[in-house]
């Protein structure tokens, strides 16, 4: 499934877990890990539409996407 959400996504390198990170901050908890900046980004894909459907599934709210963040 290809996402085609708005969340604003932050990519890094972890030195400590030596694998590039994918995280979701307007989305608690949601972020993925790749062994490149590409499959992060992929992963981390997958991983918010896992998060929208499971919060859907257990009646949580889902945050709209804001965009840049003004604090990051």
């Amino acid at each position: 499934m290809k996402n085609s959400h708005k969340y604003e996504i932050i990519l890094y390198w972890s030195k400590e877990d030596e694998v590039y990170i994918a995280e979701v901050p307007e989305l608690a908890g949601c972020a993925a890990d790749g062994e490149t900046y590409q499959e992060a980004l992929s992963n981390v894909e997958v991983i918010i539409d896992e998060w929208i459907e499971t919060a859907k599934l257990k009646g949580r709210e889902i945050p709209q996407p804001k965009g840049k963040l003004m604090y990051a």
